[in-house]
């Protein structure tokens, strides 16, 4: 017995959780793909991830999280910062270098915040605390000069995707587990269907009885 009906909106929402699960292997898949790069192909190659990223975002604002607006505001964060990497002619590896730190710093500045909100309610959240940091460290390293090469430029893309890897599968499973466990509330065992089933023809019976009368009422009559 359902015990409440879903909205297409609720309904959507937690399907979201099946899209960041393909992110997440998409990340996994970007970040072995990174790491087998040529120099020159950073500068085309970085502006593609930060996109993605920004469609990653999209997705976490339509899983309908407290945050949404955060995601949402990132989202045309990052996909401004990808336009400016792909329009970026420099033949050098500073823009790109500093515009992938850029990311990272603000990627994990919010999981850090966001976590930190959710301590109470989420027991993943010191593991989102530590991908956050290692995140935003990333992105210092990455915006600092001595990420002014080939191999580190590489190198800080391989870990950004595999740090988003982790956080997005984490957050997948999160919202797998919630879901299930709402649809869990939602749904009666038989012995409290027969329960709730009990009461209402209980008060079904009790509706359709005549009123008693009180006492002074018949004597009034007489």
């Amino acid at each position: 017995m359902l015990w409440s009906g879903s909205s297409p909106l609720s309904v959507m929402r937690e399907s979201m959780w099946g899209f960041l699960l393909f992110a997440g292997v998409a990340w996994l898949a970007v970040g072995w793909s990174v790491l087998r790069l040529e120099p020159a192909a950073i500068a085309e190659v970085a502006g593609p991830v930060i996109f993605f990223g920004a469609l990653c975002e999209i997705v976490r604002a339509l899983a309908g999280t407290k945050t949404w607006w955060m995601n949402a505001a990132m989202a045309a964060l990052f996909a401004g910062t990808g336009v400016v990497v792909l329009l970026d002619r420099d033949a050098t590896y500073t823009t790109p270098a500093s515009l992938i730190g850029w990311f990272l710093m603000v990627r994990g500045t919010v999981d850090i915040a966001v976590a930190t909100m959710n301590r109470g309610i989420d027991r993943t959240w010191g593991l989102m605390i530590t991908v956050g940091a290692l995140q935003a460290g990333l992105g210092f390293y990455a915006a600092s000069p001595w990420a002014r090469t080939a191999d580190p430029v590489i190198l800080t893309l391989g870990a950004l995707a595999v740090l988003r890897a982790i956080a997005d599968l984490v957050t997948a499973l999160r919202l797998r587990e919630v879901a299930a466990a709402r649809h869990d509330v939602l749904h009666l065992s038989p012995e409290r269907e027969a329960g709730v089933a009990g009461y209402a023809a209980g008060l079904s019976d009790f509706d359709t009885q005549p009123a008693a009368k009180h006492r002074a009422e018949a004597a009034e009559k007489l």
